[in-house]
């Protein structure tokens, strides 16, 4: 069901939201399944697994009050070094997901991309994806960008390789290369830039995560870990977003 939020505000401790100005573009970190876990004497997978509730949470609101990208950074090129059992469990949650959306993409209206280096993934998650295209391609509604086998560097990496190889092929020219020309080489293509990152888990930093993309996107670093991240907690970073005086490198007239 699609709500209506037009020139309505959030109150109370979530502070203000005004929702007739949203971001257009929300990218999330989905930082602390593992330390959630832990300090419940868990084991680290059944963080994941509570994350990924979470996920569908905090995405199906994000569609409801009018955002048009979410993108998510769910597996790094750098989490291949976690535990084998840890890696499965997350592999098998996607799989579970790409399932569920399969099936309840159309009628929700809510496009899937995904993003990232996918020759590594088994064949069947390969497939799931590749379905998940498919069905995208023919709607219109909230796009969910998920970042899976992702990293910053690689992906600049990669599109720097491709645009060398359209120069060998003569498609293009070196002198031709601008940063909008470039973009359009990136996994991201064809997206709109965050305009808000959203960093749960307590750590300040990127960690390789859409570093051509958050060029002049607004942190919002919290302490909350991802299993914990809620609807308020989405309120604070967007009113706090909404008080930032975004310049661009100007000044304000």
């Amino acid at each position: 069901m699609k709500l209506s939020f037009s020139k309505r505000k959030s109150g109370g401790a979530a502070g203000q939201v005004d929702f007739s100005r949203l971001p257009r573009h929300i990218a999330i970190i989905l930082d602390g399944n593992g330390r959630w876990a832990q300090r419940r004497g868990l084991p680290r997978t059944a963080g994941h697994k509570v994350g990924a509730e979470t996920f569908r949470t905090i995405a199906t609101y994000c569609r409801d009050i009018g955002i048009e990208y979410l993108t998510v950074y769910a597996f790094s090129t750098e989490n291949w070094k976690r535990p084998k059992d840890e890696v499965d469990t997350i592999m098998g949650l996607l799989k579970r997901y790409l399932l569920e959306a399969i099936d309840t993409m159309e009628r929700d209206n809510v496009r899937l991309r995904f993003m990232g280096d996918m020759s590594v993934l088994s064949d069947e998650l390969k497939a799931l994806v590749d379905r998940c295209n498919a069905i995208s391609a023919r709607l219109t509604g909230c796009q969910c960008n998920i970042c899976i086998n992702y990293g910053g560097r690689a992906e600049i990496v990669h599109a720097a390789r491709d645009f060398a190889i359209d120069c060998g092929a003569g498609k293009v020219k070196p002198e031709d290369l601008t940063e909008e020309l470039f973009e359009k080489y990136l996994y991201s293509a064809g997206i709109p830039s965050p305009e808000l990152l959203i960093r749960p888990g307590g750590e300040q930093r990127l960690s390789n995560f859409l570093l051509w993309q958050c060029a002049y996107a607004e942190f919002y670093y919290t302490d909350v870990l991802w299993p914990d991240f809620s609807k308020e907690e989405l309120h604070r970073a967007i009113a706090a977003y909404q008080h930032r005086d975004r310049r661009f490198g100007g000044i304000k007239k």
